[in-house]
């Protein structure tokens, strides 16, 4: 009754989904000071893409805990592929709505055999597993600086890209007097928007 965190009657407290915001720099430049978890980018980017927009979880009381940075280009196979990479924290669920699955994690036993895929970022090696989450998407998730990484690709055709991948960058590096890095933008991501519109409420 006395908290002034956001309540869901199934859930408890939870980190609210904010707008979508447009691709561009101004849009990163008032996304990084509120990140609280890494905003990632493969870099380089395969070639032919570009960023298509960001989505969050959070509010001003406790900043961005879960992000995503939504990108598109050619698919491998032909045609237009999207992806978007999120970071978050254990048990926002931001990653896995994007993914399509019902909990907020990747679930129990998804890390149980070999990885996948590994990326670097700092020189170190983060491993990531394939999820069988169906036939319009692709999914990799694995764990990076505590935090849930996701790399998931729409169709999944696209996930074929996932051994163009090899390392990431935080953004939040070109706050702290890191390297700027030239984002080309595009137009506005269709998955992002059509995967996180607002829920209709059953009746």
């Amino acid at each position: 009754m006395w908290t002034s965190a956001w309540q869901c009657d199934a859930h408890g407290p939870v980190a609210p989904l904010q707008g979508i915001r447009a691709p561009g720099t101004a849009a990163l430049e008032t996304l990084l000071p509120q990140a609280r978890v890494p905003v990632w980018i493969p870099w380089p980017l395969p070639a032919g893409w570009v960023v298509t927009g960001f989505a969050e979880a959070g509010d001003e009381r406790s900043g961005s805990l879960a992000v995503a940075v939504a990108l598109s280009g050619p698919n491998p196979l032909g045609g237009v592929g999207e992806a978007v990479i999120v970071a978050e924290d254990p048990g926002i669920g931001l990653g896995a709505r994007l993914a399509g699955l019902e909990g907020p994690d990747p679930g129990n036993g998804f890390d149980s055999g070999p990885p996948d895929a590994k990326v670097r970022f700092d020189g170190h090696e983060m491993a990531l597993w394939n999820l069988d989450v169906g036939r319009d998407r692709a999914v990799y998730a694995g764990e990076a600086l505590a935090d849930w990484l996701w790399l998931v690709f729409a169709s999944a055709d696209t996930g074929m890209l996932m051994c163009e991948v090899k390392s990431l960058r935080d953004l939040r590096d070109m706050r702290d007097g890191g390297v700027a890095l030239e984002l080309p933008y595009g137009a506005p991501s269709p998955f992002l928007g059509r995967v996180l519109a607002p829920r209709e409420e059953p009746e």
